[in-house]
């Protein structure tokens, strides 16, 4: 029973790390897992972000991100596009981390 609780301890800190939402922005296409394009209106988003101070504070997939410096160090590769037509997510960016979420829950498994 012991080692039971240790290995299920042990999965789910394990689970927490890797859905993270460590984010690297990338300065070409082709090096990004996903292009985003950054909305001015709430209402235009598929996804609600709110940028983290502390990679800690990012965790889940609901909307907190945290950008990190190296590619190496993220969960995610980004590409911030300029038409929302070659965006595969569209983002707003809120200021509380209250209004961070999901608004189009169908595009939701391209941040896992």
């Amino acid at each position: 029973m012991k080692y039971l609780f240790s290995f299920l301890l042990l999965f789910v800190a394990i689970s927490n790390l890797t859905i993270a939402q460590n984010i690297f922005s990338c300065q070409y296409s082709s090096q990004a897992q996903l292009n985003v394009y950054v909305t001015q209106y709430s209402s235009q988003a598929d996804l609600i972000v709110y940028q983290c101070e502390y990679s800690n504070d990012a965790t889940g997939n609901e909307g907190k991100w945290y950008f990190v410096n190296s590619s190496s160090q993220a969960d995610k590769l980004i590409y911030f596009v300029d038409n929302s037509n070659q965006a595969d997510l569209i983002i707003y960016f809120t200021s509380y981390a209250s209004e961070a979420g999901w608004q189009n829950y169908s595009k939701k498994q391209l941040m896992y």
